[in-house]
């Protein structure tokens, strides 16, 4: 059986009236790629907070068994049990991408291989290109390679993938899929559903501060009736930003393509509320 990196019980957070995690459980296991998934205003980022340690929670309990198993033993990497990497990264001007990987292990109190560490991610051409050179995947890559170094048990990634052209962020999530292994868990929120469905092994929906659904995409695509993760997705999550907009059928009950109505058909949405 493997290890649990992280372990939340009956976790609660809520900022004055508003409730944004409401009870939720779960553990993740040392070898797992977790998926984070949600509407906007769902609690995602409050979850991320509360996995690695930023924020605490105002009831229940966020522990990190592995990192504790690491201080009762020679306490190496103990201060390194958890790393995280923003959605939008940024690192010191004049730095190459070898020397800002150099800069973090001295911080960290620990060594790295700029070469291989950044081979590891894809950007073994770029060792001695300066990091404002870098192009926003290249940068998004650098910082996957950052919080490598020290060899956490959890890493969590924020929105790796947002604003990247497909090819670079079918890049980055077979990247992160590489660095999961038998000692180490990763979580990634994403709202890239066609690369989460097809690199996470497990998937968590959160809609209104709860876990709507937690398994493999094949288990959400079960307990839904859906054809695809979007559709599981759309069929538990709603934001609550905007009423939920129902697709068209590709075309009206009169032959006109439902995207080509009437001048004098009503032109505004259908909604339905839940």
């Amino acid at each position: 059986m493997t290890d649990s990196v992280v372990s939340l019980s009956d976790v609660h957070v809520g900022f004055g009236d508003v409730t944004v995690v409401d009870g939720c459980s779960l553990s993740i296991e040392a070898g797992e790629l977790v998926a984070l998934v949600g509407p906007n205003g769902a609690g995602k980022t409050t979850f991320l907070e509360l996995l690695t340690g930023i924020r605490r929670p105002d009831a229940g309990t966020v522990s990190w068994p592995a990192m504790a198993a690491d201080a009762a033993g020679d306490g190496a990497g103990a201060d390194r049990g958890v790393a995280y990497l923003p959605q939008s990264p940024s690192f010191r001007p004049g730095f190459t991408a070898a020397e800002t990987l150099r800069f973090y292990a001295s911080l960290a109190g620990t060594s790295v291989d700029p070469g291989s560490a950044l081979a590891r991610v894809g950007l073994a051409s770029a060792t001695d290109r300066r990091v404002e050179a870098l192009s926003g995947g290249m940068t998004r890559l650098l910082g996957i390679a950052q919080v490598l170094v020290g060899d956490p048990p959890l890493v969590v990634l924020d929105e790796p993938t947002s604003g990247l052209d497909p090819e670079m962020a079918d890049h980055i999530f077979v990247t992160a899929r590489d660095i999961v292994d038998d000692d180490r868990a990763l979580v990634v929120a994403s709202h890239d559903l066609v690369g989460v469905e097809r690199v996470a092994d497990r998937i968590i929906v959160l809609a209104d501060g709860e876990i709507r659904l937690d398994g493999s995409p094949a288990d959400l695509r079960e307990a839904t009736g859906a054809d695809s993760l979007r559709d599981a997705f759309a069929a538990v999550a709603t934001s609550p930003d905007h009423d939920r907009v129902v697709p068209p059928t590709a075309e009206s009950s009169d032959g006109v393509p439902a995207d080509r109505a009437p001048d004098d058909a009503a032109t505004e949405p259908e909604v339905s509320r839940r």
